[in-house]
C-alpha cells in the first residue's frame, strides 16, 4: 500500500467514528432545530510525522451525508448509503450561537463545532498519530409525517 493509500485508508478508518457534514450553498439557519443533515465539503489528514493530505471526502469513502440527531444524541449515516452506522454524542452543548458535540468511539475522539445561524461546520477526528479535519456545512432535517396511530 502506496502512502497515499495509508493516509487514505487510516482517514476513513478514523471517520468511521462520526461520519459528515451539506455544501455551503446547502447550509441553513439551525437555531432551535434538533435534527439536521450534514456533509462534508473537504478533509485533510495530518499523521503525527507531518504529512498532511488534502483532498476531496468521497475520495476517502467519507459517507456523503450523516444525520445528526440532538434529542437522541446520536450521529447516523443515512439510509440511501447502506452504511447503517450509529454513533452516540458523549458531549453536547448549546451556547453563544454555537452546537458544540463530542464523543469517542473505537479509539477515536470526534469534535464537531457547528454555527448556529449559517449550518457551517467543522469536525476533528482523532485517534494516536493521525489526526482528520472535515469541513462542511448542515441545514434542518424535514422528516416526512408519522401516521398517528389510532387509539
Amino acid at each position: 500500500m502506496n502512502h497515499r493509500s495509508r493516509i487514505a485508508f487510516q482517514a476513513l478508518a478514523a471517520l468511521c467514528a462520526a461520519a459528515w457534514v451539506a455544501s455551503p450553498a446547502l447550509a441553513d439557519d439551525l437555531t432551535g432545530v434538533d435534527t439536521f443533515l450534514c456533509s462534508a465539503v473537504d478533509a485533510a489528514a495530518c499523521t503525527a510525522d507531518g504529512d498532511c493530505i488534502m483532498d476531496t471526502p468521497w475520495n476517502w469513502n467519507i459517507p456523503q451525508f450523516i444525520e445528526v440527531d440532538l434529542v437522541k444524541k446520536q450521529l447516523s449515516t443515512t439510509p440511501a448509503s447502506g452504511e447503517n452506522r450509529v454513533t452516540p454524542i458523549r458531549t453536547l452543548e448549546r451556547a453563544d450561537g454555537m452546537i458544540f458535540l463530542q464523543g469517542i468511539e473505537r479509539g477515536r475522539a470526534f469534535s464537531f463545532a457547528i454555527t448556529e445561524k449559517t449550518g457551517i461546520v467543522s469536525v476533528a477526528v482523532a485517534r494516536e498519530g493521525l489526526a482528520v479535519s472535515v469541513f462542511g456545512a448542515c441545514t434542518p432535517l424535514n422528516r416526512p409525517p408519522q401516521p398517528q396511530s389510532s387509539k
